[in-house]
């Protein structure tokens, strides 16, 4: 039995989305308990030339969801990028995750032989 272009893209997608939301939780469970202001930690960059959390959280919800849309052959849905809390940022990747869930196997199999663009 083959893997279909649906099972190799649609559960891995969605199981980035959610453990993302998982760090989340935990990011914003460090930051209460060691009393580190929220906003200090979503801006916080591992090195000097990288994009703060929140900002990488974005990009990998539009990776997730344009890539689920592009094999679908449908337009990628827009986000505004204007995420400043956690909790905002775990609505986007909510959002972003039942988009992804949103489509059937038939929407997307068939799809590595250039059914979509």
């Amino acid at each position: 039995m083959s893997l279909s272009m649906y099972q190799a893209s649609i559960p891995a997608f969605v199981q980035m989305l959610n453990n993302l939301s998982a760090i989340l939780d935990k990011a914003e469970a460090h930051a209460r308990n060691r009393k580190i202001d929220p906003e200090v930690l979503l801006n916080y960059r591992l090195a000097p030339d990288m994009l703060p959390f929140v900002r990488q959280i974005q990009i990998a919800s539009d990776q997730a969801k344009g890539a689920a849309a592009r094999l679908a052959g449908v337009e990628v849905p827009k986000h505004d990028d204007t995420e400043k809390t956690f909790a905002d940022l775990k609505a986007r990747l909510a959002k972003s995750v039942a988009f992804v869930q949103s489509f059937k196997p038939s929407d997307i199999d068939g799809s590595e032989d250039g059914k979509s663009a």
